[in-house]
């Protein structure tokens, strides 16, 4: 029998954390809750959750430094759970790598169904037949490399540090150059149609990627105001 998915569980509010650890436990999944900032960065460590849900405002280290933290050595996906819901809020905490952001008060089968999103794509990724995956995974252009198979991405001959999501939106428009993607069509092809978030987290990452991927004179990520985005190839 496959080992159950492990939940760490961070909220100040011990109410909050044992009625989210209730929901998760009757879905199957192993939890760890633990109330503040420390805790976290510490049962991180030593529980390697498949999965974080990570509440902001938590006393000592908050939720925004927690994930900070964590990025640095991991791709573990993360939901930040906040009583704050303003676009700046967002955008700031996926900005700092957080895979969702789920406004409190939530309905807790809204958070299961996000738990089970992000999971189930995040558990595609390794290894599928291990026969040459490369030749339909990997994209390049002048000085771009981007291979869905190893998650990797290299510009300049540098290998790139990019959150999944990133990439995974980086070679979707890149494998079809000129092509022009709207948001929904994006938000549906990566993170899901069951993915409860707004087209402002497509803008979030494309904004990520651009810091992270400069133009080029060959190649860019455009906009196509009041539509989506593109990968647009330049003769």
């Amino acid at each position: 029998m496959a080992d159950k998915q492990r939940v760490l569980i961070v909220d100040d509010d011990e109410n909050i954390a044992e009625l989210i650890s209730l929901y998760l436990l009757k879905e199957c999944y192993e939890t760890k809750l633990v109330y503040d900032g420390e805790s976290a960065l510490r049962e991180f460590r030593e529980f390697k959750p498949n999965i974080v849900l990570l509440d902001l405002m938590l006393p000592g280290i908050d939720g925004y430094e927690v994930c900070r933290e964590i990025r640095k050595t991991s791709k573990c996906p993360i939901i930040m759970l906040s009583a704050k819901g303003e676009v700046f809020d967002k955008v700031l905490g996926l900005e700092l790598g957080a895979d969702d952001y789920l406004v409190k008060p939530f309905d807790s089968k809204e958070l299961v169904a996000r738990v089970k999103a992000i999971l189930r794509r995040s558990n595609e990724k390794p290894e599928e037949p291990a026969a040459p995956v490369t030749e339909q995974k990997e994209v390049n252009y002048p000085d771009l490399k981007v291979n869905l198979a190893n998650y990797e991405v290299f510009y300049y001959g540098e290998r790139v540090e990019m959150a999944p999501k990133e990439l995974e939106l980086l070679y979707f428009l890149a494998e079809s150059p000129n092509r022009v993607f709207t948001r929904e069509q994006l938000l549906d092809r990566i993170w899901g149609y069951e993915y409860a978030g707004d087209t402002r987290t497509v803008d979030v990452h494309i904004k990520r990627i651009r810091e992270k991927l400069p133009d080029h004179k060959n190649w860019a990520i455009g906009t196509v105001w009041g539509v989506g985005y593109k990968f647009e190839v330049r003769s």
